[in-house]
């Protein structure tokens, strides 16, 4: 399956940490800011669920030549970071908004 694939129609990705951990993480989103794309995952235990809620944020660094292979990259500055999670959070009550609106 290719990666393109898995990122925009299956809504997870694998994501090796520093310490060779792979954790499966859900999609939630990508957004835009500053001109910069954003990805909001969700990481999953063995059992494939969350508990506690905890949303990661990175940049989303998208493949535009058709290959299907983008890249997630750590977001290190710490500013950006706050704003790429408020960003995510205004997100969150826009959808929070038009499912109380029906739509």
């Amino acid at each position: 399956m290719d990666h393109e694939h898995s990122i925009l129609t299956e809504g997870y990705v694998t994501l090796t940490l520093e310490d060779d951990e792979e954790v499966e993480c859900y999609i939630i989103t990508t957004f835009e800011m500053n001109s910069r794309e954003y990805i909001a995952l969700l990481p999953l235990d063995e059992n494939g669920e969350n508990d506690d809620g905890i949303v990661w944020i990175y940049r989303f660094l998208r493949d535009t030549s058709g290959q299907g292979n983008h890249d997630i990259e750590c977001i290190e500055d710490d500013t950006e970071y706050d704003s790429a999670a408020d960003r995510f959070d205004e997100w969150l009550d826009e959808q929070e908004l038009e499912e109380e609106s029906g739509e």
